[in-house]
């Protein structure tokens, strides 16, 4: 009777906390909600946005499978399969076309994050307000513009008879700048830089700007110079921001700036074979033979050749790196 009395007493006690948390959760679902709700009503905006432009539209990805009929519509077009993928493979570019598209963004990643990173290092250690203030508007300037004006700047110096370069540097052996391909590589990827590095500059700025500055002091007094600070400090302290950006610039790796590709070139035919990108082939392939479906295909597969990217690529900075990772 004795053991009996033993073990029911703890299980009685398990029971009454059971109820009695159980009874304190059911009190406190209310409370925590409300407290919340100020969040949730600023989240609205955003989810609602989300929810209308990037989730709602995602039906049209049936398109991709469908040989379109204006008169059917999307959704009673008869299907297609993999007739709209066999686009993008069939062709003797597509080779052309992956290549550049991935070679083209992995020079941005790299040449983009390098000089933004340095222009962030020395724009911060600027004492004087408001000359650190002229610099980073100053850089900025070109992310505001768009790259049609900005494709009339390079023409500007780039023009054959008119151009600041062939009037000025090569004014004895003018170049045809828009007839040699050779030249195009470093030209974009310096057009992209000059466009996107204010930009990122102010993202890893903002990295810089929340170092606490005992971290500095410590290392003066250390005896570290402004170069081991950077070493040691600065670059520890950014590499959250460098793997975000990153990983989200890989996610876009087989997508490309169709204004930058298609206007700064001036769609030249004679430089196709080092500016033409997945985004500007399909574009002249449809003007030319037209084919909702086959567009459809295309950035399909970009998305879930980025997604797997995206995913894979988090994988990995999770194993080494799990407080940089996005998920």
């Amino acid at each position: 009777m004795a053991s009996e009395l033993v073990t029911r007493e703890p299980v009685r006690a398990v029971q009454a906390a059971a109820l009695t948390g159980h009874h304190v959760e059911k009190k406190r679902r209310p409370v925590r909600w409300r407290s919340f709700l100020p969040v949730y009503l600023l989240m609205l905006p955003g989810l609602i946005y989300l929810l209308v432009n990037n989730y709602i539209p995602m039906a049209g990805i049936i398109s991709a499978f469908k040989r379109i009929n204006i008169n059917d519509g999307i959704f009673f077009s008869p299907w297609a399969g993999w007739d709209n993928f066999r686009f993008l493979f069939a062709s003797g570019a597509a080779g052309e076309i992956f290549r550049n598209t991935l070679l083209y963004n992995l020079a941005f990643i790299v040449v983009t994050t390098t000089v933004a990173i340095g222009l962030a290092i020395l724009i911060n250690d600027v004492a004087s307000t408001r000359l650190r203030k002229l610099y980073q508007s100053s850089i900025l300037l070109p992310f505001t513009l768009s790259m049609v004006i900005l494709s009339y700047v390079v023409f500007g110096f780039l023009s054959h008879e008119n151009g600041l370069l062939n009037n000025t540097i090569y004014a004895d052996d003018p170049i045809q700048w828009y007839s040699e391909g050779q030249y195009w590589p470093t030209i974009l990827i310096v057009v992209n830089l000059w466009k996107t590095v204010g930009y990122s500059t102010l993202l890893f700025m903002a990295g810089l700007i929340g170092i606490d500055r005992a971290l500095y002091e410590a290392a003066s007094l250390d005896g570290a110079n402004r170069w081991k600070q950077v070493i040691h400090i600065d670059l520890p302290s950014l590499v959250p921001t460098i793997v975000t950006l990153t990983l989200l610039a890989i996610g876009r790796i087989f997508y490309s700036d169709f204004g930058l590709f298609y206007q700064v070139p001036r769609n030249s035919g004679a430089i196709y074979d080092v500016t033409t990108t997945i985004d500007t082939y399909v574009y002249r392939t449809l003007i030319s033979a037209g084919g909702i479906g086959q567009s459809a295909a295309a950035g399909f597969f970009q998305a879930v050749i980025g997604f797997v990217l995206v995913v894979t690529v988090n994988a990995a900075v999770r194993k080494y790196q799990r407080a940089s990772a996005l998920f």
